[in-house]
């Protein structure tokens, strides 16, 4: 693997941390601010928006410069939005410092999976699209817990100040291991847009939104779920986050190994694997040591998906990835919001915490659903309707022969042509 991962994965790393770890400051940043911790929640809320709203507005933008360059601006904003945060004199600025910095997430990610992808040989993109995410993953068993810890005994702004620094490092990595690969010729923020007629790629980013809505379903009430129901200690959830987060760098890197050989059998076994363990969550939550196997392999079954949901965007999308990967991130953060609202609906309803669960398994489902529809219609042969867009488009269709050297001058390049 290049050099080239290892500096997105450091900047995925550094927005791991800064987006999760503002979870278990909330109460300190609430004290000091004098809001209450919902209205702190808000914090939660705007970054996760903020990376919905970002990823196709900051990739639009960047379509005028090349890759590296927007990955170096990007980083640079991410370091700029992190240190109002740390510096905000009133909860309003800080929020803006969050949204802010949620605009550089999305496109970061993005770009960076295209980037990654063109770096090594076709039969290693999802390895290599896994290797970035690792970053965020690793973020969640070292990062969070860390930052955490100083923000609680050194006081939350310098936890912003080191994450900043975290970014500084990221963008010094872009520029020094990142390749400047030419910008693709002949392509436009038209043609960018053209691809969301190809109906495969908006099969993929339904899965993306409900698959990895399934995971947030349960994760984001993990803490009162382990403390009311399973009945551990407050001080005991941080290492069950640490399980989770463990199994999340477990999943993606195996996920992406996998999907590399066999795509869609991947991604559907995964999905059908999540579901199943949601599901088993709603009684192995009555028992610790059950349930923390449990947390493990939701990590693991739920980042598991991760590469191969982004691997699919870029193949379903090749003549012109860069706005589809984008947006596709921007669908994570979209399936985490709309877990969260259901199952905080279903929570006031009064079915307690471990319904949640079945939330989970529902968003899942239709996620597999999805995957079946989509691999029946490119079963379909030459005339599937996803092809049949994507010429109308004037774009190569995943199969299509000749796409390979169609995609070198669109996006992505042939395979004897990457950088070793």
């Amino acid at each position: 693997m290049p050099l080239a991962l290892l500096a997105l994965a450091i900047g995925a790393f550094g927005i791991g941390t800064t987006e999760f770890v503002i979870i278990g400051l909330l109460p300190q940043v609430a004290g000091d601010f004098g809001v209450s911790v919902p209205t702190a929640g808000l914090l939660v809320t705007g970054y996760a928006l903020g990376v919905v709203a970002g990823a196709p507005l900051m990739s639009a933008l960047g379509t005028k410069v090349t890759r590296k360059r927007m990955l170096m601006l990007l980083m640079g904003l991410f370091v700029v939005g992190n240190l109002v945060s740390a510096a905000a004199p009133v909860f309003a600025v800080m929020l803006i410092g969050r949204v802010i910095t949620s605009l550089a997430h999305g496109a970061f990610f993005g770009i960076g999976s295209v980037v990654a992808a063109e770096v090594v040989a076709p039969a290693k993109r999802a390895g290599a699209i896994a290797t970035m995410f690792t970053g965020l993953t690793v973020a969640n068993v070292v990062g969070v817990p860390l930052g955490t810890f100083v923000g609680q005994s050194a006081g939350w702004r310098i936890t912003f100040v080191i994450v900043a620094g975290l970014g500084v490092l990221g963008l010094l990595g872009v520029a020094r291991l990142v390749p400047d690969l030419p910008r693709p010729e002949g392509v436009s923020l038209r043609h960018e847009l053209a691809v969301f007629r190809n109906v495969q790629v908006l099969l993929a980013m339904g899965m993306t939104v409900f698959g990895f809505g399934g995971v947030f379903a349960a994760i984001t009430y993990l803490a009162p779920m382990m403390t009311d129901v399973t009945g551990y200690a407050d001080g005991s959830v941080t290492w069950l986050l640490v399980l989770l987060g463990l199994g999340m760098v477990l999943g993606n890197l195996v996920g992406g190994r996998l999907a590399d050989r066999r795509l869609m059998p991947v991604l559907m076994t995964a999905l059908g694997g999540l579901a199943v363990a949601l599901a088993l969550f709603t009684v192995t939550a009555h028992n610790k040591a059950a349930a923390a196997v449990t947390v493990f392999a939701i990590g693991a079954l739920g980042f598991a998906t991760t590469p191969p949901l982004q691997k699919r965007v870029l193949d379903q999308a090749a003549g012109a990835p860069t706005l589809a990967s984008a947006v596709n991130i921007g669908a994570f953060n979209l399936g985490n919001a709309l877990a969260a609202w259901i199952g905080g609906l279903v929570i006031s309803a009064g079915h307690g915490y471990t319904a949640v669960n079945w939330v989970g398994v529902a968003l899942a489902g239709v996620a597999l659903l999805l995957a079946v529809l989509s691999m029946s219609l490119e079963s379909g042969g030459a005339r599937r309707p996803g092809r049949l867009v994507a010429r109308s488009a004037g774009l190569p269709a995943a199969g299509d022969s000749g796409s390979a050297a169609d995609a070198a001058g669109a996006g992505l390049s042939r395979p004897g042509s990457h950088p070793r």
